[in-house]
């Protein structure tokens, strides 16, 4: 049974969706990062919120762990890519607070234009300074939306029941999805210059840290108002201040700061300035609603194998998993042989399918394949980490799709450019479940990949395969499977033998000894 332990204060819904689902789970919180790492190599999985670090130094002390799931959108705390590098799945979620989040900076939008806290604090001091106080009506003013994914076309659909006029940079909204939304796409520049409002909801990136930056904030319009529930970084902190100070800029609500906590900061005091304490995702709903999914989540991946909100691998349904095992068996078992049988530099590698294979999700396919070709230089390859090991070795990795059926009604190739030339193999699956290799090397042969197996190219002439039974017999080497194929007779054949024990040095040494043996090879599945 898959174990999980609950390092961070979380509903009590997530332990219970776990149980529910057939998995072990501890909650065990407010462990110091020692305490963590002397317990946390017992578990398959690890739910956290934002106060566990899941550092190199966790992951290294966790043999077991296959994913940690973040209850909440941000993973500032989690080790992407030493996460990777281990074969560990990262998930999030994130959409379980995104109408909280955009909740949240509708409101800090009404703080601003009416100056609500400020007013707040004047009448409760016992002050009436109704004429002090003088707000903007949001009817009618331009919102300016940096980011308009999940959370930014919330709070777009928001402000036009407002009666809003909204415009939005986002490098990846396309057309059709603006006039869907009813948001006009814009430029950045063009949105600094018109929005009466400015609000943000993009990840923290190398693109967009400091996106308003200090030359940026000089570019908008004289009175605009800036809110921030994203994240900290996406303003140069001091450059707002000077607007806030100068006037040019007329109000900024911070939900979030380049460092948090925030106990003590420049802007705190300065006037038309409101902020909160990182409250974005602060509803009874949202604690609930991501504690439920991240339990959920983390439970398909043990239990079925899906993968949903994953920061480093390919989404994979508990739906879609049971019809794609077996295709990402014959995948691992392809690229494992193409790995095994090609020596030197591989200079790039290319997926195809064929078949009902490319109607299907090639990602976990071109994944498997990755993690069985790598394999055999790593024993810690897996999945996740494949791509990720491969991207960073340079490894030029191609997925092609082909429409046409051939012989067989699903089939998967695998080819890899060595400095020798190209090698390629290919397989299906029989019976829809059974992964066989049909073609090796431009030589039709089927055959199973699978325990220990021998490789053989020779020269095709009567008596060989003789020769070749008496070598391995004498040697007390059993012979399970064998399977033959030949280009033409007389010409070159390959023969995959699958046999009972590990075939030795020396007896490979004897195997090519044999009258016609071009190559002998041991290989394992």
């Amino acid at each position: 049974m898959p174990k999980v332990l609950i390092s961070d204060k979380m509903d009590p819904k997530a332990a219970q969706i776990f149980r529910e689902r057939g998995v072990e789970v501890d909650e065990i919180t407010g462990k110091t990062p020692e305490e963590l790492k002397a317990i946390i190599g017992d578990y398959d999985g690890l739910a956290i919120r934002s106060s566990t670090k899941v550092t190199q130094e966790i992951l290294d002390a966790a043999p077991n762990l296959k994913v940690v799931g973040r209850a909440g959108i941000g993973v500032d705390n989690v080790d992407i890519p030493a996460a990777s590098a281990r074969g560990v799945v990262v998930m999030n979620t994130p959409f379980g607070n995104s109408i909280t989040t955009a909740e949240h900076a509708i409101a800090l939008m009404f703080a601003l234009a009416r100056q609500l806290p400020e007013a707040d604090a004047s009448t409760q001091a016992g002050k009436w300074e109704k004429n002090r106080f003088m707000g903007v009506e949001l009817t009618g003013k331009t919102l300016g939306l940096i980011g308009a994914g999940n959370i930014g076309s919330i709070v777009a659909d928001r402000a036009l029941g407002l009666r809003m006029k909204v415009v939005a940079f986002d490098p990846f909204l396309t057309p059709e999805r603006a006039i869907e939304m009813g948001v006009e796409k814009v430029s950045l520049d063009d949105l600094l210059l018109r929005a009466d409002f400015i609000t943000l909801h993009t990840p923290l990136t190398d693109q967009t840290r400091n996106i308003l930056s200090a030359e940026n904030l000089a570019k908008t319009r004289r009175g605009v108002r800036i809110i921030n529930c994203a994240r900290g970084g996406l303003i140069d902190e001091a450059a707002l201040k000077q607007g806030l100070e100068s006037g040019h800029i007329a109000g900024a609500a911070l939900d979030v700061f380049a460092v948090e906590p925030a106990k003590e900061h420049p802007l705190f005091g300065t006037p038309n300035f409101v902020s909160t304490p990182h409250l974005g995702a602060s509803t009874t709903e949202a604690q609930v609603n991501v504690a439920i999914q991240v339990a959920e989540q983390m439970a398909d991946f043990l239990v079925s194998g899906g993968v949903t909100n994953a920061l480093n691998m390919p989404s994979l349904s508990a739906e879609e998993a049971p019809r794609l095992k077996p295709y990402m068996a014959l995948a691992e078992k392809l690229g494992s042989l193409v790995g095994q049988l090609s020596h030197g530099e591989l200079k790039n590698i290319a997926i195809e399918s064929e078949g009902a294979a490319a109607e299907l999700n090639q990602k976990p396919i071109v994944g498997a394949v990755l993690a069985g070709l790598m394999r055999v230089h790593s024993d810690t390859v897996n999945m996740v980490n494949a791509p990720f090991l491969a991207k960073e070795r340079g490894l030029d990795v191609r997925e092609v799709r082909h429409d046409r059926e051939g012989d067989y009604h699903t089939l998967v190739r695998v080819t890899v450019g060595t400095a020798q030339g190209d090698r390629s193999v290919a397989g299906t699956l029989f019976g829809n479940s059974a992964p066989r290799l049909v073609e090796l090397f431009g030589i039709k042969v089927e055959a199973d990949l699978a325990g220990n197996m021998l490789y053989i190219v020779n020269e095709d002439a009567p008596g060989f395969i003789g020769r070749l039974g008496t070598t391995l017999g004498e040697a007390g080497v059993n012979i399970g499977t064998f399977h033959l194929g030949r280009r033409e007779a007389g010409g070159e054949a390959i023969l995959l033998l699958s046999v009972d024990e590990k075939v030795s040095e020396e007896l490979l040494a004897k195997v090519r000894a044999l009258p016609g043996v071009k190559t002998a090879m041991a290989l394992s599945f």
